[in-house]
């Protein structure tokens, strides 16, 4: 009698899966490692360029902080020097000083000579006006005074070496002279048709002097003004007088 052979049975705790894993592909091979003993190193050329990168990082952030630092130095500076400045028109109250040109005296331009080679004398009469309080202005050498007709230069002299004190007006007269001038024919036509009929005659007076301001016991660096005055003279004399003027000047403090 045959023996009957029954199926072994898996039991329920050991089934297979219903998805079973799919086989490596051919020439691969699969490696498991436990999760603990995986770590991460990146490669030698990726190493480089992390270094390179926070090389990089560092620089700009070094960078950043100078330039803040700058930055807050030279606002620092600014407010500084704006506070002194205020204090400093609280206390003096500065006010630019005037300066005019207020006679001309002429001489050596003789018109009538067949020979348009002069030499001019201007004796010329200036006005400098200081109406500060606790202000005083040195006047120092290295001055330059010049009248020109015409963009041509007639005479020039100096402007003398003195100390103005503060609420001070000061007149002084200054002689400039000229040497060989010679005049083109187109300038001496339009001086002696000015002389004939009458006319009024345009100069220009150019001065040129190195300043120091003395605030309290302290005297400043060398300050450059330059004044320049347009006016018009009625004649060509030792008797001519000003008939108009208009006089600026600007300062050069370096």
């Amino acid at each position: 009698m045959a023996e009957r052979i029954h199926p072994e049975t898996t039991p329920r705790n050991e089934q297979e899966p219903s998805h079973p894993p799919a086989p490596a592909a051919a020439g691969t091979y699969v490696i498991q490692i436990p999760k603990d003993q995986i770590y991460r190193v990146p490669p030698p050329e990726n190493a480089d360029r992390i270094k390179g990168l926070s090389r990089r990082r560092k620089s700009r952030s070094t960078t950043c902080c100078c330039f803040r630092f700058c930055c807050c130095s030279l606002l620092l500076l600014v407010l500084l020097l704006a506070i002194a400045a205020g204090v400093f028109y609280l206390v003096f109250r500065p006010e630019s000083p005037n300066y005019s040109v207020d006679g001309v005296s002429i001489a050596g331009l003789n018109l009538t000579s067949p020979s348009s080679v002069v030499s001019p004398r201007f004796d010329v009469s200036v006005t400098a006006d200081n109406p500060n309080d606790k202000i005083g202005i040195y006047y120092e050498r290295g001055s330059s005074v010049e009248v020109s007709y015409k963009d041509v230069a007639l005479c020039d002299g100096e402007w003398p070496q003195f100390y103005q004190p503060s609420n001070n007006v000061t007149v002084f007269k200054t002689s400039l002279k000229g040497s060989s001038i010679e005049l083109t024919s187109a300038m001496r036509k339009d001086l002696v048709a000015a002389q004939t009929s009458g006319k009024t005659v345009p100069f220009k007076v150019n001065l040129r002097v190195p300043v120091k301001i003395k605030v309290g016991s302290v005297k400043t660096w060398t300050i450059k003004v330059k004044v320049r005055c347009d006016l018009t003279v009625d004649k060509l004399t030792s008797q001519s007088k000003i008939v108009s003027k208009d006089c600026d000047y600007s300062v050069k403090l370096w």
